[in-house]
């Protein structure tokens, strides 16, 4: 496995078991773990170093062991990664557009380039080269990214379009919506043969858990090029509050099972460090 795709599962594993499960673990459940996901130990132990380079993980020792932490800025990356991935239906619109028109010197393309990243995260759609729009109120978001951007200068600004087709019209140029539609077809397509073997309580521990991160992999790319458009703004035939809510029932399923499975992974890693034998 490419360390690139190790890397994104790793931070899948941290974002949906160990955060909400002390955020920390072991490095040999780390490994154990990465196993059944496809990730080879030494890939596991590479990505994992790098990113403490990084400064998303922490690492302290207990006896030979090495325990990674969740840093700060990790925290911070998971969480809002989270609200993104399991938001709510989109609200009723207001009608008002945010839009960010920035200037920065031709000399800063690193500043240029980290702005654009960060609207793109926060889900804003290039409607011109300096000029990106959003149908949500996010102007507050934006101020605090310009704060740290001194070389940004940024416009902040609330518009409405003349009419909803123009509204549509702006929609349109900013996603590439037919693109995106055409993949949640294909993610709803698969989630739905898996669905039966889900909800029949089939698979086992190690499976769930696989399933649970792949599902997990599958669909959080989604919420990074979907910005949430308000049902006025969908076009015909939209697919994305279907594959919110089918992602969300299969990993309602999988989750008691494949939890279940996590924590025993990293009960028996204790329990091997401490040189306890046996069932756990």
């Amino acid at each position: 496995m490419s360390q690139p795709k190790a890397r994104a599962l790793i931070f899948d594993l941290l974002g949906d078991y160990v955060r909400y499960s002390g955020g920390e673990i072991r490095l040999k459940a780390l490994v154990a773990l990465g196993e059944q996901l496809g990730i080879p130990s030494p890939t596991m132990r590479v990505t994992v170093g790098r990113m403490r380079q990084e400064k998303w993980l922490d690492v302290r020792r207990e006896g030979r062991e090495s325990i990674y932490s969740l840093t700060l800025k990790c925290l911070r990356l998971l969480d809002e990664g989270r609200q993104r991935i399991f938001r709510d239906e989109p609200p009723a619109w207001s009608g008002e557009w945010s839009m960010v028109i920035y200037t920065v010197p031709e000399s800063d393309r690193p500043t240029r380039e980290q702005l654009r990243r960060d609207l793109a995260w926060l889900g804003f759609g290039s409607l011109a080269p300096a000029t990106w729009v959003s149908p949500h109120p996010l102007l507050d978001r934006v101020a605090e990214i310009g704060a740290a951007l001194p070389n940004a200068r940024l416009e902040l600004v609330k518009m409405r379009a003349s009419d909803i087709a123009a509204d549509r019209s702006i929609a349109a140029r900013c996603w590439d919506l037919a693109v995106l539609n055409t993949e949640y077809a294909a993610f709803i397509r698969d989630v739905r043969l898996r669905l039966p073997d889900y909800r029949s309580g089939r698979l086992d521990g190690a499976e769930s858990l696989v399933a649970r991160i792949e599902l997990l992999h599958a669909y959080r790319h989604f919420p990074y090029r979907d910005p949430g458009l308000p049902a006025d703004l969908q076009p015909p035939g939209w697919l994305g509050e279907q594959a919110r809510v089918l992602f969300n029932e299969a990993h309602e399923l999988l989750t008691p099972t494949a939890q279940a499975h996590y924590e025993n992974i990293v009960r028996a890693t204790m329990n091997e460090e401490a040189g306890v034998h046996g069932p756990s």
